[in-house]
């Protein structure tokens, strides 16, 4: 089964713990804090795999975590960090945040290898926090949490030719004889239900080529099968299009390439602009008045005259291609600006006033001093609010017109401000 575009959710692995122990041992006392660090959690990286040419591996499968780090223990020992999640995916694949759009990654490249999450970091043990006037801290800091992200998968084969034009010209046809491309060919309309490549010889020089499934009037908009799959010539160099020049399906050769020209122009302007050559296919059959009307109406093309079936014209269509081939740039990976996805902001925060005349901070930087309060230990609260009043956050309340006594509510905390 071909699937060319998937949603998927990804986690990478939460930070390990940290630790909180003591050192002890026979007639060693006051040995202090020898709590060790929690492990960092698994990235999430994305891999490219010449073997794939499909997403169909997502089809049943669309939940991938990383694992998370372990926990910190005793003497002074960390946490090991959590293994990274490799996921293979066919080059070509661009992957997108579901929610904004934007083009996070670009699997372009033969091995290609791209961190899309990284791992929560892992929590500081107790042994972090003895200071001259902290001899013995009974707390220790938790490890970073991280969130499931949704992305879209999104396949654009990368092929030097696109075959394109309505379904049942030839296309099959003509990939399997000038390449090692197997695919399956019948006198039915939509017989390619995916993109097939193949690999062209042509003296010293070699190319791939893609077949298009066939594309028909308003598949720009959805209609047929061209809509899910124009996506497959977006990085192809140039574009044959096969044209049945015999109408031996009751359609005008002529209309057949303005159709199909507009699909593309509809669907990008971009797609248009690519060079073309014109393969006027089924000429064995052909009447000759429909290929001098067909020449008559479309100048400034370059237009060979073949046959799939009888080899006719092949090398001289195979000669054209290499030769156009030798004149464009190669085929690059798309330009964007990366989307970092899942980035973590520890230095912001807000506060808002309710209803009930309480208030509310919350914010990246108070989730991440939030890892390390244990609320019923006097030296840890402590430490939080010596880090709020730092911070500004506490200056901040009493401009927004926070009193003693009024509540303050952080995270699952909940306390009288004091100032």
């Amino acid at each position: 089964m071909f699937i060319d575009k998937v949603k998927i959710f990804i986690k990478a692995g939460n930070g390990g713990n940290g630790c909180t122990s003591f050192y002890t041992e026979k007639y060693v006392a006051n040995g202090g804090p020898d709590g060790g660090d929690g492990g960092k959690g698994g990235d999430v990286i994305f891999c490219t795999d010449d073997k794939k040419n499909s997403l169909s591996d997502f089809k049943f499968m669309q939940h991938f975590r990383a694992p998370d780090g372990e926990n910190g223990s005793g003497k002074f020992c960390h946490g090991k960090q959590g293994e990274p999640l490799v996921i293979k995916v066919p080059r070509g694949t661009v992957i997108r945040d579901e929610e904004s759009g934007r083009i996070v990654a670009d699997m372009f490249g033969e091995g290609q290898q791209v961190t899309v999450l990284t791992g929560g970091s892992g929590g500081k043990g107790n042994a972090r926090f003895k200071s001259s006037r902290r001899q013995a801290p009974h707390f220790s800091q938790r490890g970073q949490a991280t969130e499931e992200k949704a992305v879209i998968l999104e396949l654009k084969t990368i092929a030097d030719v696109g075959l394109v034009g309505y379904p049942n010209v030839g296309k099959s046809t003509l990939l399997s004889v000038i390449s090692n491309a197997k695919p399956k060919i019948a006198s039915y309309h939509f017989t390619t239900l995916s993109p097939n490549l193949g690999v062209v010889s042509y003296h010293d020089r070699s190319f791939v080529a893609a077949d298009i499934p066939g594309l028909i009037e308003g598949a720009s908009e959805g209609v047929g099968l061209g809509h899910d799959f124009l996506r497959h010539i977006d990085r192809t160099r140039l574009i044959v299009h096969v044209v049945d020049v015999s109408g031996s399906e009751g359609r005008d050769p002529v209309e057949d390439y303005k159709k199909i020209n507009l699909e593309l122009r509809s669907y990008s302007k971009s797609l248009a602009k690519l060079p073309q050559i014109v393969a006027l296919n089924k000429c064995d059959i052909a009447p000759k008045e429909n290929i001098e009307r067909f020449r008559k109406a479309i100048r400034g093309k370059r237009i060979v005259e073949i046959s799939g079936v009888t080899h006719l014209g092949l090398n001289d269509l195979l000669g054209a291609i290499a030769d156009k081939l030798d004149t464009l740039p190669p085929i690059e990976p798309l330009r964007f600006e990366p989307f970092e996805l899942g980035k973590i902001n520890t230095s912001g925060y807000n506060i808002e006033r309710f209803d009930d005349g309480s208030f509310g901070v919350s914010g990246g930087f108070i989730d991440e001093i939030a890892r390390g309060v244990v609320i019923d230990d006097y030296d840890s609260f402590n430490y939080f609010q010596k880090t709020l009043k730092e911070k500004g956050i506490i200056k901040e309340l009493r401009a927004r017109g926070a009193k003693d006594g009024d509540i303050v509510r952080i995270l699952d905390f909940e306390f009288e401000f004091v100032e």
